[in-house]
């Protein structure tokens, strides 16, 4: 099976500018190809997943991967998929953003030896004078043809900045630098980029008499149509420290059985034969098929001992176990208690993450969703001694897939 078989077999292709061309170049390792990531968080998060999982695919398989930061067009912010504008950020914080952004792709692309390139566009873009980019480039772009573009339509409802509205020029200046600069010749994006790529390749066209290309990879939604990699505390972030390697795994254990075939299919390098033979099990057997998909992604993202030290603490929680060292953890302080060395139970609730304010805690304990050490606690008063949460603590667990070790030394 070639490249380009592969990824049409798992799912991974929306849209592309001439398959033939893209065919011949990925298969024979000869595309230099970009995909970039706006610094709009400290953390790249799930959204991002199936674009590096991309990157790295392309790369096993001899192309040219280019991560593009945007630290030019983050000081505009993208306008796709959007019904508000997003928040200004100030130039130390999108550089602060690029520095996390850096760490974290390397454990996925392998930018040694020249096998890959990681570029700011804010190189290029903050640097252009005004007047000079309306006559080079503006010229070449119709107002008409950009407000029909779905990048801008539910902005157009709510009302489009010009400070949005260019945002598409400056992604198609992008890869006409890029195409200059290092010989790319090929952007890939998510399917809600489809307008500003084109944008790219026509420029190119125009300007240097050249062909690029453009592929769009499938967004990363369920069963229902909702983008995924958000929980109702937020994002599911690659970060470590914003989201644990426990939540991480647990996130994808828990997926709908619906998901959990083509999340395998997108976004694990197991071979397709393994995954088209989980596709036949049913019951309880799709739990095991969800088991290892967490395991899979744990793995890439977090390592093999983190992904490990998951899959062993929500094995030893749902069946009824004792061993919590691998459990999501929260040591309390002296401070946190009161005088008579008790702490409340919706105190605890938040301290441990599981709910965010006051009266969300105290819903969650009327409804009967939290219980201490597997007894139900409906009071919301109840407290809890300081000396029962010494030595290995207490697990706080609210609903059926929330829970925390609590304890104090």
């Amino acid at each position: 099976m070639t490249v380009w078989e592969e990824l049409k077999a798992r799912g991974l292709i929306a849209q592309v500018t001439d398959e033939d061309e893209i065919k011949e170049m990925v298969n024979n390792g000869k595309a230099t190809f970009y995909i970039g990531f706006d610094p709009t968080a400290d953390s790249l998060h799930v959204g991002h997943f199936m674009a590096l999982c991309l990157m790295k695919r392309l790369q096993m398989a001899g192309n040219r991967p280019i991560a593009l930061l945007g630290g030019g067009t983050g000081m505009i912010g993208d306008p796709s998929g959007r019904t508000d504008m997003r928040q200004m950020m100030t130039k130390e914080t999108i550089q602060h953003n690029i520095d996390c952004f850096k760490k974290q792709m390397s454990r996925f692309i392998d930018f040694s030896d020249g096998k890959a390139l990681m570029v700011n566009n804010a190189d290029w873009l903050l640097n252009l004078n005004y007047v000079d980019l309306l006559r080079d480039v503006g010229a070449h772009f119709s107002v008409n043809r950009m407000l029909t573009a779905e990048c801008y339509k539910q902005r157009m409802e709510r009302g489009l900045s010009f400070l949005e509205f260019n945002y598409m020029i400056m992604q198609s200046y992008d890869f006409y630098m890029l195409y200059q600069k290092y010989g790319c010749n090929m952007q890939f994006g998510g399917d809600d980029q489809w307008s500003n790529m084109l944008g790219g390749t026509e420029l190119i066209r125009r300007k240097l008499g050249k062909d690029a290309y453009a592929m769009t990879i499938t967004l990363l939604l369920n069963s229902e149509g909702k983008k995924m990699g958000k929980t109702q505390s937020g994002a599911v972030w690659l970060d470590p420290n914003k989201t644990s390697p426990f939540d991480f795994y647990q996130y994808w254990r828990n997926v709908d059985d619906a998901d959990v075939i083509k999340c395998m299919r997108l976004l694990t390098f197991l071979p397709l034969e393994q995954i088209d033979e989980m596709a036949t099990w049913e019951g309880s057997q799709l739990n095991k098929a969800k088991e290892i998909l967490a395991y899979e992604l744990t793995n890439l993202v977090h390592g093999e001992e983190e992904a490990k030290k998951a899959q062993e603490g929500a094995r030893a929680l749902f069946s009824g176990g004792a061993d919590t060292a691998h459990m999501p953890s929260t040591e309390l302080a002296d401070e946190d208690f009161t005088e008579d060395d008790t702490i409340d139970l919706i105190t605890m609730l938040i301290k441990a993450g599981l709910v965010p304010t006051r009266s969300e805690g105290r819903r969650a304990i009327e409804q009967g969703g939290v219980s201490i050490d597997g007894e139900k606690i409906t009071d919301i008063k109840h407290t809890v001694a300081k000396d029962s949460l010494a030595g290995d603590g207490v697990v706080l667990k609210r609903g059926k897939k929330k829970f925390n070790k609590v304890f104090v030394k």
